[in-house]
Order: C-alpha cells, then sequence, then structure tokens
C-alpha cells in the first residue's frame, strides 16, 4: 500500500546526525591531542564528517526541490557561508596572532595557509607545498582545514551537478549512480597509493577523497521515500534566473508537481526498528575498533580502512534516521548533542591551539609526542573557544546574517555605558587580533628552522667541495701495522656517513676537518648504512675512518651494525655519532651503539648527545638539528673521537711490538 497524504516536511534535525558528528569529532580530537596509544587511527572521524555532509546537504537540497520545485543556489551559498566562514575568520585569525607571539616555526608558510583557507583550496595548496598530514613534525597551524576544503568543494560543485541527478527517472538510479561515483574515487585513491604516489596527494585530493561524500549523496537519494523527502516527476530542468537575493536556482518546468510520500508498512514495523538499531551499535563498535588500527602508508589504509569508515557511518546514519528508530534518540543524548552542536568549531580549535601550545609549552616535543597535560589543556580550551564561538559569532550570523550582525553591534554603541563599553571592547579586542594576524602573514618564511639549517650545511659542504675537491686517501692494506699519531689525522683520511644531523653539520665539519668526504642525506636510518659504506669500499672512496651518524630516524638492529662492521673491516675504525632528538627511540639507540662499541676494539661511539644536551638553544625548533654553532660541536665531538680511537690504536700497535719484542727476545736468549 501507499499513501497519498500529503509529504509533509521533514524534521528540522534528523535524528542520530547530532551523535554522528559528535563521535566524528571525538575520534579525530582523540587522534591528534592523546597520540598515539588510545586512537591511532581516529583520522577515520573525518570520513564519518564527509559522509553526513554528503547526506545532509543532498537531503537538504531534495527539500527545497520538494518545497519550491527549484534549487535557489545563490540562498544555498548564502547558508553555507553563514554557517561556515564566520567560525573559520575567527580561528584563522585569533591562532594567526598566538602564532606572531609565540613566534619560530609555527609561522611556516602562514600565507599560504591563510590563502588555502580563503579560497577553500587549502588542501590542493598543502599538496603543492609539500606538506603532509601525517607528517607530525611539521608544524603546519591549519593544516586540519585540508578536510574543510574539500566539503567546501562539495557545496561549491554539488548543487550544479545535482540537478542532472533528478533527470534519472528513478530514485535507484540516481543512488546507483552515486554510489558508483564513490567507487570510482576509492578507486582511484588506491591507483595512487599502490603505483607508489604520495598518500598525501591520495589523502588531501578532492577526486580520490570524495568517496565518503557521494556515499552520503546515495544514501540521501535511497533513504529519501523513508524520510518522506520524494522528488519530482520526471521532467525536464531548466537554469533560471530570480530577482532579489536568491539569484541563479534550478526549477522544474510544468509537469513537475511534487509527489506523494510512499512509504512501505514494514518501516514502520518493531522488528525493522530493532534490526536496524542493531545495525547501528555493530556500525559503531566497527568505527571505535577501525579508529583502534594504526594506520599504514599502502592501499589497506587508503582507500580500505577510509572506505570501511565510510560505509560503517552510511549504517550507522541509516540506523539513526529510520522513522522512529530508538538509535538516533540513544546517541543524540544531552551531551553528544552539546558536542555535535559545537562540532565544527571543535574540529576547527583543536589543531592550531595544539600546535601553538607544543611550540610555546613544551618546546621538546612535537605535536606526535605531545605530553598529556598538554592534551588536556588544548582540549579545555577548544571546549570553551568553540563554545564562545557559537553563541557569540556563529549563531547570530546564521540567523540574521553579516550586514545584520554588524549593524546590531553597531547599534550597542547608541545604547547605555556599559553596553558601550562592552562593544568598543569588543571592536579594540578584534582590531589588534587583526593586526596580529596582518604582521604573522607578513613576516612568514617559507621554510622551518630546521630546514633552513640542513639547506645552509649542504650550501657549506657544496662549497667547500668546489674551492677545495678532496683527495682520495688510501686505505689501508692487509699488510698495515703502523696506526699514524693522532695529531696526524686529517680530514682527508675520513669517510661520513650521516643523515640530515650530519648533513646540518657540514659545514662545521669542513671547516674543522678539511678535505672530509661528507654523504648525508634527509630522512636516513641506520638500516641504509651498510649499502652506503659498501658502494664507498667498492669505488675506493672509503677511508681509514668511517664515521656514521644514522641514528636519530628510528631504532638500530645489532646485526645492521655487524654488517656495518664486517663492511668497515678491521683496519679501518669505525665511529658511530649517538643522537640527540625527542623521540622516544632515542635512548634505546644510543644504549645499542654503546654496547656494539664496548664489545668491538676499532669501534669508537662519538657522544653527540653528551655534547649538544647543555646547548639546546643551538638547536633548530625542532630540537633534532643544528645549526652554525652546533655544527661546530658536532665537529669536534666526531673529531675527538677519531682522535681518541686513533690513539687507542696506536697504543695498542705499541703494546703489540713491545710484545713480540719482548717474545723475540726471549726465544734468542741462550
Amino acid at each position: 500500500m501507499t499513501s497519498t497524504a500529503p509529504s509533509p516536511r521533514p524534521p528540522a534535525r534528523l535524528a542520530g546526525l547530532d551523535g554522528m558528528r559528535a563521535i566524528a569529532v571525538l575520534l579525530v580530537v582523540v587522534y591528534h591531542l592523546f597520540p598515539p596509544a588510545v586512537l591511532p587511527g581516529g583520522f577515520v572521524g573525518v570520513d564519518v564528517f564527509f559522509v553526513i555532509s554528503g547526506f545532509l546537504i543532498t537531503s537538504l537540497l531534495l527539500r527545497e526541490h520538494i518545497s519550491t520545485g527549484r534549487v535557489a543556489l545563490g540562498h544555498f551559498w548564502q547558508r553555507r557561508a553563514r554557517r561556515l566562514v564566520p567560525a573559520l575568520a575567527v580561528v584563522v585569525a585569533v591562532c594567526s596572532a598566538l602564532a606572531w607571539i609565540v613566534g619560530g616555526d609555527v609561522l611556516v608558510d602562514l600565507d599560504d595557509q591563510v590563502l588555502g583557507a580563503a579560497t577553500f583550496s587549502y588542501n590542493w595548496v598543502s599538496v603543492a607545498g609539500g606538506g603532509g598530514y601525517f607528517a607530525a613534525a611539521t608544524p603546519e597551524l591549519f593544516r586540519n582545514f585540508w578536510s574543510l576544503a574539500v566539503e567546501e568543494q562539495f557545496y561549491v560543485l554539488w548543487p550544479l551537478i545535482f540537478p542532472l541527478f533528478l533527470l534519472l527517472p528513478r530514485a535507484r538510479a540516481r543512488t546507483a549512480a552515486a554510489f558508483a561515483l564513490a567507487a570510482a574515487s576509492a578507486v582511484w585513491m588506491g591507483v595512487v597509493v599502490a603505483g607508489g604516489g604520495d598518500v598525501t596527494r591520495a589523502y588531501f585530493g578532492t577526486d580520490t577523497h570524495a568517496f565518503g561524500l557521494l556515499l552520503g549523496v546515495g544514501l540521501a537519494f535511497l533513504l529519501a521515500p523513508l524520510l518522506r523527502v520524494t522528488d519530482a516527476a520526471p521532467a525536464a530542468l531548466v537554469a533560471t534566473t530570480s530577482d532579489g537575493a536568491r539569484g541563479p536556482h534550478w526549477r522544474t518546468v510544468p509537469g513537475g508537481a511534487p509527489l506523494a510520500a510512499a512509504r512501505p508498512r514494514w518501516v514502520d514495523s518493531r522488528v525493522a526498528r530493532r534490526v536496524t538499531g542493531a545495525a547501528g551499535v555493530l556500525a559503531l563498535a566497527g568505527l571505535v575498533a577501525l579508529a583502534m588500527v594504526p594506520q599504514t602508508a599502502s592501499t589497506a589504509t587508503f582507500p580500505g580502512a577510509l572506505l570501511a569508515a565510510s560505509l560503517l557511518s552510511a549504517i550507522a546514519i541509516v540506523a539513526g534516521v529510520w522513522p522512529g528508530s530508538w538509535f538516533g534518540r540513544a546517541i543524540d543524548v544531552r551531551p553528544m548533542r552539546w558536542i555535535g552542536d559545537r562540532s565544527y568549531g571543535i574540529y576547527l580549535w583543536h589543531w592550531p591551539l595544539l600546535v601553538l601550545a607544543v611550540a610555546a609549552f613544551a618546546p621538546d616535543a612535537t605535536v606526535a609526542t605531545a605530553p598529556v597535560w598538554i592534551g588536556l589543556g588544548v582540549l579545555a580550551a577548544t571546549a570553551a573557544a568553540s563554545a564562545l564561538s557559537l553563541r557569540y559569532v556563529e549563531t547570530p550570523v546564521r540567523r540574521h546574517g553579516f550586514r545584520a550582525s554588524m549593524r546590531m553591534l553597531a547599534t550597542r554603541l547608541q545604547g547605555g555605558p556599559g553596553a558601550r563599553l562592552r562593544t568598543v571592547g569588543v571592536a579594540l579586542s578584534g582590531a589588534l587580533v587583526l593586526a596580529g594576524a596582518g604582521a604573522a602573514i607578513a613576516v612568514s618564511p617559507d621554510e622551518t628552522s630546521a630546514e633552513a639549517a640542513v639547506e645552509a650545511g649542504r650550501a657549506a659542504l657544496e662549497k667547500a667541495l668546489r674551492e677545495a675537491p678532496a683527495p682520495i686517501a688510501p686505505t689501508p692494506s692487509a699488510t698495515d701495522t703502523a696506526t699514524p699519531a693522532a695529531t696526524d689525522i686529517t680530514g682527508d683520511q675520513i669517510s661520513a656517513v650521516g643523515d640530515s644531523v650530519m648533513l646540518a653539520s657540514a659545514g662545521g665539519l669542513v671547516e674543522r676537518l678539511p678535505g672530509i668526504d661528507v654523504d648525508a642525506e634527509v630522512s636516513r636510518s641506520m638500516w641504509a648504512a651498510p649499502e652506503i659504506v659498501d658502494d664507498l669500499d667498492a669505488t675506493g672512496r672509503l677511508r681509514p675512518y668511517v664515521v656514521v651518524a644514522l641514528g636519530t630516524n628510528g631504532a638500530v638492529d645489532p646485526s645492521t651494525l655487524e654488517q656495518l662492521a664486517d663492511t668497515v673491516g678491521p683496519k679501518r675504525n669505525l665511529v658511530l655519532v649517538n643522537a640527540y632528538a625527542p623521540r622516544d627511540w632515542i635512548p634505546g639507540v644510543n644504549a645499542e651503539l654503546a654496547a656494539f662499541a664496548e664489545d668491538h676494539r676499532n669501534v669508537i661511539v662519538a657522544d653527540w648527545s653528551g655534547a649538544i644536551a647543555p646547548h639546546e638553544d643551538l638547536l633548530a625548533a625542532d630540537r633534532i638539528h643544528p645549526g652554525a654553532a652546533g655544527g661546530r660541536i658536532f665537529a669536534d665531538t666526531v673529531a675527538a673521537a677519531v682522535d681518541e680511537i686513533a690513539d687507542e690504536r696506536r697504543e695498542y700497535a705499541a703494546a703489540r711490538a713491545d710484545r713480540l719484542a719482548e717474545i723475540l727476545s726471549a726465544d734468542l736468549t741462550p
């Protein structure tokens, strides 16, 4: 049976969506503020937001089309601007001003970031600039705005495409078309990742990460009859222009009167409600389980886990909005609705505040290693900021518009002394914030202090090679028995292999040890050392003293060190430089290097960690890479270790010679 009663307007708030927003933002916030143990895969909360947005926006467009026979594009975009722009503008202005006060690396590329936020293109600006969502050490202040850009691009494009979907004769066809496009987007993400492409490009791309939004679109078409949101009878669609504020809109030509809603009786049955409710609970459990799985740079996560999270979100939305659903009411309890109402502001504020708090109060940490007290403080500040933003910024503009809100503020100047004082205070505070934000943008550097240190070291190394190419010193042969005195050790007897720390110190090395052969690159780990040293040996470039500084970027395996020592050989000397960085694996690395040197006669540790610890001010903001003065300390540490092992070898050789002389003397004695 079908109903012929007029189709009522759908409810202003669909059950369960506030709860789903709360769940989505909690997953993301916990992932960012309390890494990595709690929810290492909590970034899937963004995909929950995408599905909700696609579903809700399409439902709104369908509702407007049923009520008026058209979609007023200007009015739609105006509502979106009122909803999104005020909070976004406040966050950008306030956090930029705070960044100017904090200073340092939080200002890096701030001008490009603000441009990306203002033009709804942050994801593409970040991709073009080489920014990475999962590069936790990069202090990109507004990195979380990438997902807002994807949604904002959807809000611009989807209303233009929506009328084409209405040309399809049935809701099933529209649903199938949306789901097919979602599948294509997910496959495209997998192709980009599997082809060795940048995971950040796949994750940030609107084309590769549109599947959640498109799943929401298909879901809205699929559920329209259940929610009493039905479409017009098949009819041609024409673009028109209306006068007034509405601007361009789409309308149906004659013959497209709204039809009555039709819903089978079984939809309202107790069994259907129980089944959908149980499905919703299982979907939420699945989302939490996904959030507990760490991400990998493979198709298992991109798009695997993200697509799974989108599908589970779709199931939970169905369970929430199902007519008479208990599940929707259950997750829309008051605390969850409070969070859901403020989820947009919470998402906007939490990441910039975290970056600023780490830079200001825990400079030895990164956002990925921030102490719990930082996370708790940022959480409290985020809750307060988002609540104030909703009450005093977002709600007035959403209700009255931009110009009316400004007029209301101006009229308060004509009120009593108290109202005038508060208004003037707000205006002055806003002016100071804008001035601070402008100053921050004006002084925004293009690279971090660590990047600057590394590039300075690279330039110093290239200059030294141009001015005085280092000769290749002969390597010791199997018959060599003499070891030069410590004062004879010069740079042309040293081969140095390292990571970005050594590269940043290259200026100090070539100054302290002229002629040294430095082979250093960014992001190397100890796993690469045996192959690099073997290549140097094969090409005749491996010198008597081999310095290896590769402990910063990961744990050290004893078997790798043994392989390295075998390649260096017993006739050469191996200097292992220990590491200094705010990383949890550093103590283990340094202990492993010390233990290995203790067990091998021709191996010594250069104590970079102990040398630089009292001079952290000579490191970049990441507390890893040395500047020019720090690079000289690195070079002095290496030189001292080389001298020490040379002395030890000389003393060992002298002791062996004395012992041999004693043996020969004893044999010759009658």
